[in-house]
């Protein structure tokens, strides 16, 4: 079976074993390249790829859409324990990757928006929040043929999950990554600043007292500051199939 990857023709993986891996947990600091990989990867396995940062989206867009304060960490808490957050393979093409629902209702592109992109950062420090989210994000981790990307998957979230990748690059390396993005899109972006505030995202990251960005004891670390990410998808395709051996 062939499949369109990227514009161009790519052949996804014939499975034949039944031994695979079928729960697979991608982490890394921002900028990493770590959900290019997973997209990537899911799409060549026809797995789910899973974006964990998703649902912090979606608690913090569930708030805004109920008038409640983002800053009350007691009310958000509530309601992100009552919620129900689902990720699914995208139901149309129109873009997407997945889809988001909270409490069946589609909101893959709303929680898209500006105002949730500028409060999203608040919302996902609270430690209610976050055992929630993690709760949910192990429930549909465990449904299987899953590629979940995020910065604790293996080792909170799914810490049993068949394959564990950490995927890492010098924070110069990422800040670079992060600049040219930014001036792809036309923005009037500093290198200086984004390599400031990449290496603090990285301090709090790695010193939170919940889940602490770090990777698995078993985990497979890959250093991409040299590689393409056709060779890290290539790597880490190689993994898999070794797995399945």
């Amino acid at each position: 079976m062939n499949s369109n990857d990227q514009g161009g023709w790519t052949e996804r993986i014939p499975w034949v074993l039944t031994d695979y891996p079928s729960i697979i947990a991608i982490d890394g600091p921002a900028a990493s390249g770590k959900s290019t990989l997973a997209e990537r990867l899911a799409r060549r396995l026809d797995f789910l790829y899973f974006d964990t940062g998703v649902m912090y989206r979606a608690v913090t867009w569930l708030a805004l859409d109920q008038g409640i304060s983002v800053d009350d960490e007691r009310a958000v808490t509530r309601l992100s324990q009552k919620a129900q957050i689902d990720v699914q393979p995208p139901s149309r093409k129109d873009g997407r990757v997945y889809d988001v629902l909270v409490d069946g209702e589609d909101i893959t592109w709303e929680i898209r928006r500006p105002e949730v992109d500028a409060n999203v950062s608040v919302v996902s420090a609270f430690r209610g929040v976050r055992e929630a989210m993690t709760t949910q994000q192990r429930r549909i981790g465990q449904r299987g043929q899953v590629v979940m990307v995020g910065r604790d998957i293996g080792t909170v979230v799914l810490p049993d999950a068949d394959l564990k990748i950490y995927l890492d690059a010098s924070v110069e390396e990422r800040a670079h990554r992060r600049w040219k993005e930014r001036l792809a899109l036309g923005e009037d972006a500093s290198f200086e600043a984004i390599l400031e505030a990449m290496r603090r995202r990285d301090q709090i990251d790695s010193t939170r007292d919940v889940a602490p960005l770090r990777p698995a004891e078993d985990a497979v670390i890959i250093e991409s500051d040299t590689l393409s990410i056709e060779k890290v998808l290539e790597a880490t395709l190689d993994l898999v199939r070794s797995k399945s051996q």
